[in-house]
Order: C-alpha cells, then structure tokens, then sequence
C-alpha cells in the first residue's frame, strides 16, 4: 500500500516549485507507476471496467508529405 503525505505550503508558487522539483527527482519508471496508478484510479472511478489495461493505448496517424 503506498504512504499518503502532505506537505502545507503558504504560497501556490511555493507548491508549485516543489512540486516541480519533487517530479523532477522521480526516475523514468516512477514517473510511469504513478501515471499508471492514476490512469487506474481514474478509470476505477469512471466504471471503465473493460478499459483495465496495464499499458497505454497505441495511436498512429500516417501523415503524408508531399
């Protein structure tokens, strides 16, 4: 079970640049588990149970140049 903290800040901009530094610090795939983990809560909260994928859906547009 992950640990829930909060951190109470006097000014948005204050929030703002930790929130960018703490991201910052996080590796490739920590970045990853936590979109993974939001993208789950989301669609848990949604009722998108036939969406309940452990990836990202692939998309490819064929552009053609001239």
């Amino acid at each position: 079970m992950k640990k829930i903290w909060l951190e109470k800040f006097k000014s948005f901009k204050k929030a703002e640049e930790f929130n960018r530094d703490y991201y910052a610090k996080m590796s490739p795939i920590e970045k990853w588990d936590t979109m993974q983990f939001l993208r789950e809560t989301y669609l848990n909260f949604k009722g998108c149970k036939y969406e309940k994928r452990k990836g990202l859906r692939r998309v490819f547009k064929i552009i053609k140049q001239k």
